[in-house]
């Protein structure tokens, strides 16, 4: 193979593969139009049908006419032989005869419309099923479609929202720990400032429950009691 070729085919290599892409691309909307294409098809196989059923109409009421007209001259063939006139009879024989003939075709043309209606009417009734069904399928194809897409789009929402709530986390944590150290920064300046001042000590000695009159008030007592046993 002679490198041109070799182009040609992989450009229609390409090509295909560029096909099949704009076709998957678009298969709801194919879908769709297919859909459409075909209940067009079943309207024109009912308008076909209407039309058949017209004329087989037509043949039917023709029939009954000319089978009306062929009883008529019957009629008129009795009466011309009861008056002896066969030459008469023989006439109105033959315009029988062409009824006859005109009668059987009218009958033929409504049997055959009959049977090809009949069968339209199957075959209008299948597709119009399957029109339905197509329809029906449709409908659950383009809702799976749009949950689907729905789907990753929440999926791919979520990822996004997920990393920005961990950032949002870590910032926080941060701000947590620096929080703490402020609080742990004032309190041990409270300390240092309590021990400068004595005030620290004091403290201690007031949960030990030694406090600066605690010597006095107990000598006081001791006086009271003393002058109650006098």
């Amino acid at each position: 193979m002679s490198i041109f070729s070799k182009i040609v085919t992989a450009i229609r290599g390409g090509a295909s593969e560029v096909g099949e892409g704009i076709v998957d691309a678009n298969l709801v909307r194919i879908m769709d139009q297919e859909i459409r294409d075909s209940k067009a098809a079943v309207e024109k196989a009912r308008s076909g049908l209407a039309d058949l059923m017209a004329e087989e109409a037509g043949y039917q009421r023709k029939a009954t006419e000319l089978q009306d007209k062929i009883e008529e001259y019957e009629g008129y063939a009795v009466q011309a032989l009861d008056k002896g006139d066969e030459p008469l009879a023989i006439e109105i024989a033959e315009k029988i005869a062409d009824l006859s003939g005109e009668l059987d075709y009218n009958t033929g043309a409504t049997t055959q419309l009959s049977n090809s209606i009949a069968t339209q009417k199957d075959f209008l009734r299948n597709s119009e099923r399957k029109v339905k069904d197509f329809e029906r399928e449709a409908k659950m194809v383009k809702t799976t479609e749009t949950v689907q897409k729905t789907t990753a789009a929440l999926s791919s929402n979520f990822t996004a929202t997920g990393s920005k709530m961990n950032n949002a986390r870590q910032s926080l944590e941060r701000v947590k720990a620096r929080q703490q150290q402020n609080a742990d920064r004032l309190k041990a300046g409270e300390a240092l400032a309590a021990e400068s001042t004595g005030s620290n000590l004091a403290a201690k000695l007031a949960n030990s429950g030694i406090t600066k009159n605690s010597g006095q008030a107990s000598d006081i007592l001791a006086k009271l009691k003393a002058k109650q046993e006098k």
